[in-house]
């Protein structure tokens, strides 16, 4: 199930409310284009400033646009274990394949802090379950042998969304679990590198503006084609940067905006659009990429990759 380009959908806003016609019209898209699957309500999805009748709604939206037709892994993750199980169970009850869990972030817990958290959402809600280790967002770092051990003692807890830019805890993690496990790139730019060691894929930033290039590489890469996989993730490399040049999600909405895939590039307060200078080195990378405007695929109308 956990295998090629996973997008980390934007959550699109209208007048400050989400555009619920719009996201219908991207998850079109991201099945034209090759998308593997579709993330909605995770760290670029701004889940962090979503109601929780927000949380749940564009939950639905997506899986019936989607339609089974790819999975759908919802973010489902809190600081919160209580929390976390009700948002869990919702996802479940909403129909999605899987759900994502980030680390409990401000809290800081121990290991074993971390191990209790995620073994009593498991066994709460039996679904799959993806963690999400992304040091950076959350200031603790699942450590391998943690994961090692969830995975091995709950069956439910099928991979990880590995973000915290370490090979060596990559490598540990696979070379302990086996295939079994799925690990998945967090990070674009480490996306290539990861799956030349073992990891099956990617959940995209990037892949809100180019999808058709990302589940291209993911293909390439999961057939051991490196030469022609390398090949696009250097091409890449320019415009993966420029979309973290401030705090996600606001490169990748500006991009999306200037590419004409959304209208609107606002976000929820305390995250605020981007500045004209990263504006200015947003446009410049998507030139050099060849991402000029896009028209959206969906039923009844063209669509081009951009």
């Amino acid at each position: 199930m956990l295998k090629g380009s996973f997008v980390a959908l934007i959550t699109p806003f209208k007048n400050g409310k989400v555009d619920e016609k719009k996201i219908r019209e991207l998850v079109e898209w991201h099945i034209s284009e090759g998308t593997s699957g579709i993330v909605p309500v995770g760290t670029t999805g701004e889940s962090s400033t979503l109601s929780y009748k927000e949380h749940a709604r564009v939950i639905e939206v997506v899986v019936r646009s989607v339609r089974k037709r790819i999975p759908v892994i919802a973010g489902a993750g809190s600081n919160s274990t209580d929390e976390a199980i009700l948002l869990s169970r919702e996802a479940k009850k909403l129909g999605v394949d899987a759900i994502l869990s980030v680390n409990p972030y401000y809290n800081r817990p121990t290991q074993e802090g971390l191990n209790a958290h995620f073994s009593a959402i498991a066994r709460a809600v039996r679904i799959p379950m993806v963690l999400y280790n992304i040091p950076s967002r959350t200031g603790v770092n699942l450590l391998p042998s943690t994961i090692i051990r969830l995975a091995k003692e709950n069956k439910n807890i099928i991979g990880v969304k590995e973000s915290t830019g370490s090979m060596d805890q990559t490598t540990e993690i696979i070379e302990a679990l086996g295939q079994q496990f799925t690990v998945i790139s967090g990070d674009d730019s480490l996306t290539l590198p990861l799956m030349a060691i073992g990891a099956k894929g990617v959940i995209s930033v990037v892949a809100n503006l180019v999808p058709g290039a990302i589940a291209e590489m993911c293909s390439l890469a999961l057939n051991e084609e490196f030469h022609a996989a390398r090949s696009i993730h250097l091409s890449l490399y320019p415009l993966i940067k420029a979309m973290f040049l401030e705090t996600n999600p606001a490169p990748i909405k500006a991009a999306m905006a200037e590419a004409g895939l959304i209208r609107d590039a606002s976000l929820r307060l305390p995250l605020v659009t981007v500045t004209s200078g990263t504006l200015e080195k947003v446009k410049a990378a998507m030139k050099k990429y060849g991402v000029g405007r896009i028209e959206l695929n969906v039923p009844g109308k063209g669509g081009s990759r951009g």
